[in-house]
């Protein structure tokens, strides 16, 4: 950083103006400590990408400089891009004991866990990584073990918040550390980083055992099967399932492999709390009357391959939803999924199903993680910070956020709506943003990392658009004639078949192309090419008003 030694500096990799892919860093001379590596899932303008995570070309940069990565929670949008940050950069993890575990399944998956240190915390820990000091405090989410971060620093204190809302009656008894927070407030906040995933929703966000009572009622008059779909991260809501199951005398099944995967975790750790013998297998399911039975899946999100999907489909071979099953989707759909999880609603009505959803009063079958805008005014009440930086979440979030802040107190020209990359530096006490690191995001498709960028996903949109078409030219080397061809292959363009007419012109087209080049003494096959893509494609745009990828291929013998 050209900043000078004794400055503190803050930064987000990933998580501001967006929904996902979470990291954030401080940085206090020459160490730097980071907050979270987390991805998410590309809309559907990114054709054949799986996952997006933050570009790290900074840290790679800065390597010796990192101490440490801090993991607030093990949601996917905070521990997603952990496994591809590690292949990059080794360093030390930090985390409460359900979070490593759910880092655990990860980098077991990619050979990495013999090669990871991992140091699990608490909200009592105290850790020195280099010149910043970090103590934690407990906040409450949708799932459990969720820390906010306090990293103390000579130059002053900065807050993470993590995800949060304040649930006073949680599930779990694990209570929001409110007397702390207050604590670090009377100590003086220097800058106090927020999360803002509901700044726009006004009042306060229900209690999860709000949830509990309205799944038992769901279940005490269901008459056949009970799916219910949920996160499967969302282990306070598994275990009210559970406590809904056993009152109803039903055993209880698990489709899907992260909800296996999670709910073992959680178990082997003490976060849920199953009867030895409710658990059944899958198979066992037809064994049992549909009454005693209760199924609980993963695809609440419309996830095409994952259980509730493919169950919608009459897909998923052990078992099937009959008429008069009862299906809950115990979430609300993440923005961008609506239309993937409204078409699974439509196949379970067809099959007969009786289908509870939306998280609405009506319902109750879903609340938020993520503090209202009265929680969002308490936290910053309690904080009492002097610099504010709304983070996590889309920009009218973010600005949503700024305006609670000024609300309360906070004076609007210390509060920063930065980008990902925009560096707020603080200096005895002035903070200033007026320089930028490098930040975006990586595509990770299939075993290849950043190998995909914006020239391959034109071309692939071009593909999935307009299609194909090929056309092959066997030219003679020592005559410097045409010896076989033009021939075309088209594919996702026309079908050959029915358009035998329109190719035979292009064929024309490019035979006489190449023969007004030869003519030329044009003898470069580039020339050649861009010559052929330029006339053809002018051709089938005025016939068509389609632009296929057109991709010349010339031979020489």
């Amino acid at each position: 950083m050209n900043a000078q030694e004794s400055t503190l500096s803050i930064f987000a990799l990933g998580g501001v103006n967006e929904i996902g892919k979470n990291m954030y860093a401080v940085q206090y001379a020459d160490d730097i400590v980071l907050i979270d590596c987390g991805s998410k899932f590309p809309d559907e303008s990114l054709l054949g990408i799986d996952l997006i995570i933050p570009d790290i070309t900074y840290l790679r940069e800065n390597e010796e400089k990192i101490r440490g990565l801090v993991v607030t929670h093990g949601h996917e949008d905070h521990i997603g891009g952990i496994p591809y940050f590690l292949k990059q950069l080794n360093v030390p993890i930090y985390a409460t004991r359900l979070t490593i575990g759910l880092i655990e399944i990860k980098l077991k998956e990619h050979g990495l866990l013999g090669d990871t240190k991992l140091t699990p915390i608490h909200s009592d820990s105290t850790i020195e990584l280099g010149t910043i000091r970090l103590t934690f405090f407990k906040t409450n989410h949708s799932i459990p073990d969720c820390l906010g971060a306090a990293f103390h620093t000579p130059e002053g204190t900065v807050v993470h918040t993590g995800d949060f809302k304040f649930d006073l009656t949680p599930v779990n008894d694990q209570y929001p550390d409110i007397h702390k927070m207050a604590g670090l407030g009377q100590n003086g906040v220097l800058v106090l980083l927020s999360e803002s995933t509901n700044a726009e929703r006004p009042g306060f966000t229900p209690s999860e055992k709000h949830v509990g009572r309205h799944i038992e009622e769901a279940f005490s008059k269901a008459q056949g099967k009970v799916f219910i779909a949920t996160f499967a991260s969302n282990v306070h809501r598994v275990q009210q399932v559970v406590d809904a199951a056993r009152k109803t005398n039903r055993k209880l099944a698990l489709l899907g492999r992260s909800m296996v995967n999670v709910v073992s975790v959680a178990i082997d750790l003490g976060y849920l709390d199953i009867p030895d013998d409710m658990l059944i297998d899958v198979e066992e399911i037809h064994d049992l009357d549909p009454e005693n039975v209760a199924i609980l899946c993963t695809g609440s999100q419309g996830e095409p391959m994952a259980a509730l999907s493919r169950l919608s489909n009459s897909k998923y071979r052990q078992v099937e939803i009959y008429p008069g099953d009862t299906v809950i989707l115990s979430s609300s759909p993440i923005p961008g999924n609506e239309r993937n999880v409204a078409r699974i609603i439509d196949n379970l009505f067809r099959l007969g199903a009786h289908v509870i959803y939306g998280s609405g009063a009506a319902t109750g079958m879903h609340v938020s993680g993520h503090g209202c805008q009265e929680e969002l005014k308490l936290m910053l009440t309690l904080m009492k910070p002097k610099y504010f930086i709304p983070i996590h979440g889309e920009f009218r979030m973010l600005q949503q956020h700024r305006l609670l802040a000024e609300s309360v107190g906070v004076q609007r020209e210390n509060i920063f709506v930065v980008n990902n990359g925009d560096v707020v530096d603080i200096n005895q006490s002035e903070a200033r943003q007026t320089r930028r690191i490098p930040a975006g995001n990586i595509f990770v498709d299939g075993l290849g990392i950043g190998d995909v960028g914006d020239i391959v996903l034109r071309d692939r949109k071009q593909l999935s658009e307009d299609g194909m078409l090929v056309i092959v030219i066997t030219l003679s080397k020592a005559e410097n004639k045409i010896v076989s061809g033009p021939d075309t292959i088209s594919r996702g363009f026309v079908y050959a078949r029915q358009s035998e007419d329109l190719l035979n012109e292009v064929n024309q087209i490019a035979a006489s192309t190449i023969q007004r080049l030869q003519e030329a003494e044009v003898t470069q096959w580039k020339v050649m090419k861009q010559n052929l893509k330029e006339t053809v494609g002018k051709f089938l745009y005025a016939q068509t008003k389609r632009r296929p990828m057109i991709v010349p291929i010339i031979i020489e013998v």
